[in-house]
This record gives structure tokens, sequence and C-alpha cells, in this order.
């Protein structure tokens, strides 16, 4: 299928464009960019920066992807935003190009979902079947792995780990980083409320993975005492589990603290 731009479109010269990209009404689409193939942008958006998309993105309007990023240290150098296959980004989703003390690249990987508002900030790093609700935020730096999804009007502070297939509530204001698996309660002091069960059953896990999931869950994000005690008792239970053995190993790196399990009688 040949590549289709509408007369009112703005795309300059140099970028190169895939096979089949269709670029709809209005649309503005900068020199150092690159369109896969089959990459749709249906009308008034805007693409520009050093900014790469594979195959099959769709960009609604008045998307905004590869502007400068929003950071006072940033002094206009060539930063990137890579894209992945088959993402959508809908209505005024915006997404910022990394920065110098990031890395240089804000990334997004394949079949993520941008609800209406949403927004990427510099050098952030998102997975792949990511799924971010309407008006939902990533802060600076923010890491978040595959499967995650982010309820609508939820906040995530700079420099956090957001784990995979881990659910986090709308209006959420997130200040740690949330460990993978597990659903995070909405409003203004969000907690963990147990472990995202109907995520991990539509993704394969077993029983027997579950139920070593719910003991270490106990274990490390509900119950207090010795860490490294508790840590080394999670451990034993994961076995060589690879998943299982993933949420320990993740809550005993990750820097800067942990959302946790709040117990009804705690404030």
């Amino acid at each position: 299928m040949s590549t289709t731009i509408h007369p009112t479109a703005v795309v300059d010269s140099a970028a190169r464009l895939g096979e089949g990209v269709k670029i709809g009404p209005h649309c503005l689409v900068g020199p150092d960019v690159r369109l896969g193939d089959d990459t749709e942008l249906v009308s008034h958006a805007v693409v520009t920066g050093h900014t790469s998309m594979g195959s099959g993105n769709r960009v609604f309007p008045f998307a905004c992807i590869g502007q400068e990023p929003q950071d006072l240290k940033y002094h206009g150098e060539d930063s990137e935003v890579v894209i992945g296959d088959h993402n959508t980004f809908r209505e005024n989703v915006t997404v910022n190009a990394g920065t110098e003390g990031g890395g240089m690249v804000t990334r997004i990987g394949d079949h993520c979902l941008m609800m209406a508002y949403a927004h990427v900030a510099h050098d952030c790093i998102l997975g792949n079947e990511v799924i971010m609700a309407n008006c939902a935020t990533l802060a600076g730096h923010v890491t978040v792995e595959d499967g995650a999804i982010i309820g609508g009007l939820a906040a995530i502070h700079q420099f956090l780990h957001i784990g995979k297939y881990c659910m986090i509530g709308g209006t959420a204001g997130v200040n740690k980083s949330v460990p993978p698996f597990c659903m995070v309660s909405g409003g203004y002091r969000p907690t963990l409320v147990g472990l995202n069960l109907i995520g991990l059953k539509r993704r394969g896990f077993s029983r027997d993975q579950i139920s070593s999931l719910k003991e270490i869950y106990r274990l490390l994000l509900q119950e207090s005492g010795k860490r490294d005690d508790r840590l080394e008792a999670a451990e034993q239970l994961a076995g060589d589990d690879g998943q299982v053995r993933y949420l320990v190993d993740f809550i005993r790196n990750t820097k800067g603290g942990m959302t946790l399990h709040r117990r009804d009688n705690e404030a």
C-alpha cells in the first residue's frame, strides 16, 4: 500500500516514511522523524524532534510526540523518542524527548495504549502492553514494566520503578516504587491491596505460582521483622521459578522505598 499525505499536512522532506503510512489533515511531521510501515497520524497530530516510530502505530488528534522535555536542565541536546510497534496514542497525549541526565532517550515498547491526555515525561522507559488510562501522568525517569496498567488521573513520581503486570488505581499519587504483580489503591494515600489475581490468571500463571506469590507478598510486603530474614525465607519459597523469584529480586534490589500493604488499623 502506498503512503498517503493529506494536502493540509506539513511533512518535512527529510522525514523518513515507511510503506502504507497515512498522514491525515493538519498534521505536522518534523525533519528528524521516522515513521514505520502502516503508521497512521489521524489528524492534527504533531510528531517532531528526533523521533522514531515502528510499524502499525496510530496517533490521534492533537497528540504531540517528540517535543522538548519539560526540564530546566535541558539545553537543546539531540535527545530522542524511540517507539516500537502497534501502539495507540489517543487525543492530546504528550510524549517528551529524553535529556542528557537520563540517557538521552524516552522509550516505549510495543502494543501500548496511551488514552486521552496521558503524559510520558522525559527519560521514561515503558515496556510492552502498558496501558495508561485518561490523564495518567509519568514524571521524568520512570520505568514501567510489561503489562502494567495505570489508572485514570494517577500521577507517578519521578525516578520510580513500576513492576510488570501491576495495576494502579485511578487518582493514585504514587511516590514509591510498585512491586510486580500487585494492585495499588487509588486516592491520595495509595497502598497495596493484594495481588493482581485476575491479571495473573489471564497471563497464564499457575495455581502453584499464585500461591507462592501470595506467601511472598505476605512475608515481604505485609509483615514486619528483620528484612534479611524475610528475604531469605521468600527466596526459599520462590525456588527455581523465575516469575516468582522475580518478585523477590525486585523487592531486594529496588532503591528509594517501596509501596507496601497498609493494614486496616493503620492510619
